[in-house]
């Protein structure tokens, strides 16, 4: 067994860059996914070590020291952090040169390639889910008898061996809480939208949606919905709660939880049992009747891609969701109690001034109770990357997708449609929803209410100022 360190580097300071991140960016306020993906194998290898720098605002120089004799080391890499994660492989190379090193991350499951091109310091790729192909390599197994590797001969030539079969029995993976316990801090942890402090874990992987721009389930995940059984997912929280008595809010990661409402009423009724507040992603569809279930056992909140207010553009994203279905389940949730935080894309194909201007109207007479408004990016592997190269909307200079300090540009561009007038949108959407006389006056209730709520808010507040500026200067 080789001695294992996993790494999520750092790169851009306070880049948000874990697998539940939808975009690897700074975000608008002080945020942190966990690295679940990185803890999953984790979990798998016997006395292996997780350092996620970016919240634990740890530098290269004390990644260099820390990683002193280690044998393997294990990157998590995205498109945007790609050529800052390769320098710091070749520092790490160049401290231990007989320190095997690979990357792994949607970035490297599509472009292997490339990404081995990249840099003589990177030894190995892993495609796709990889697991236990990562746990092989630490098992001092032979690369070249490995499933889903693509990594490097001796002399320097590139092999790319079998695809590995997809996992099906998703309870063969040990739980990721106990890496959680060993490595990380989960104060460092923080989404504006969820109660601090929470853990995320995933509960599956895969999701039968094709919408056209979302990242895991075209390079890692797959369409199909494979899960762990409810009675697994509730053996983990009960240990989360015993590790962690001070959690808050537990969120399921997975890209659409509610796919299955048969399995999603059955863990709520656990989750029920164990008396534990909880959040999860969840498509505009789901019926009254579940949410009704899933708030009676614990739900506090759903994350809800809605993306546009513009039908066509949904169509033309492969969304298969109709704007009435989403403003009937929107009244729902709001009826029920189920707060929501709605996520909104500016950019997709289709675009226009008018269908920015709908989408406002939309999200403001929705009204969920918080929002995220991302510009759409391409990333390498996804349906919109290909259909962007076809139509030239995203030239070289933006293809990284985030600027020298790690902000979201817009790479994509429309002969009726700007980078400029897409990325200024963005602040145009905030201001039009957050300084609304109803909605300044719900935070400030929020804040009277709790104290604690009201040193929150005033943080974040400063943070989005703060970051509102930093966008004038990439602008």
């Amino acid at each position: 067994m080789m001695k294992t360190l996993f790494l999520h580097p750092p790169s851009f300071d306070g880049f948000d860059g874990g697998a539940g991140s939808r975009y690897q960016a700074r975000r608008e306020i002080r945020s942190f996914w966990y690295p679940t993906w990185l803890a999953q194998p984790a979990a798998l290898v016997p006395n292996s070590r997780l350092i996620d720098a970016p919240p634990a605002r740890i530098r290269l120089p004390q990644v260099l020291r820390e990683a002193a004799g280690y044998d393997l080391c294990v990157i998590h890499t995205s498109t945007p952090s790609f050529a800052a994660d390769v320098k710091v492989a070749e520092a790490l190379k160049a401290a231990e040169p007989r320190l095997r090193i690979g990357f792994v991350g949607a970035k490297v499951a599509v472009q292997p390639e490339e990404s081995l091109a990249a840099s003589r310091a990177v030894d190995f790729v892993a495609r796709a889910e990889f697991d236990f192909t990562i746990k092989e390599v630490a098992d001092g197994r032979p690369l070249a008898a490995i499933d889903g590797l693509s990594w490097r001969r001796p002399d320097g030539s590139i092999a790319h061996n079998p695809d590995r079969a997809i996992l099906e029995d998703m309870d063969q993976l040990p739980f990721v809480t106990e890496v959680y316990k060993r490595d990380l801090a989960i104060e460092n942890y923080f989404i504006g939208y969820l109660l601090h402090p929470y853990i995320s874990l995933y509960t599956g992987r895969g999701c039968k949606s094709r919408c056209t721009f979302c990242l895991w389930p075209q390079t890692v995940g797959g369409h199909r919905y494979r899960v762990r059984s409810p009675g697994h997912v509730a053996e983990e929280i009960r240990l989360a709660k015993r590790y962690f008595p001070q959690v808050r809010e537990f969120f399921f990661d997975d890209d659409t939880f509610t796919d299955n409402l048969p399995r999603a009423e059955e863990i709520a009724h656990e989750l029920g049992r164990l008396g534990v507040t909880w959040s999860c992603n969840a498509k505009a569809n789901v019926p009254r009747e579940t949410l009704k279930i899933l708030k009676d056992n614990g739900l506090r909140l759903l994350l809800v891609g809605y993306e546009s207010g513009n039908q066509q553009i949904l169509h033309n994203i492969k969304k298969g969701m109709r704007i009435e279905v989403a403003r009937r389940f929107t009244q729902d949730c709001h009826r029920l109690g189920i707060r929501i935080h709605g996520t909104f894309i500016l950019g997709l194909p289709g675009e226009t001034k008018e269908t920015i201007e709908e989408t406002i109207r939309f999200a403001t007479e929705i009204n969920p109770h918080t929002l995220q408004v991302s510009l759409a990016a391409p990333y390498p592997g996804t349906f919109l990357y290909r259909q962007a190269l076809e139509n030239g909307w995203l030239d070289a200079q933006h293809a990284e997708l985030v600027d020298e300090h790690g902000i979201q540009i817009a790479p994509l561009s429309y002969a009726h449609l700007s980078h400029t007038e897409i990325f200024e949108s963005v602040e145009t959407f905030y201001r039009r929803f957050y300084f609304r006389a109803s909605k300044i006056a719900s935070i400030l209730g929020e804040m009277v209410q709790s104290p604690e709520m009201a040193v929150r808010r005033l943080r974040e507040g400063i943070e989005f100022f703060h970051f509102l500026r930093e966008r004038h200067k990439a602008a």
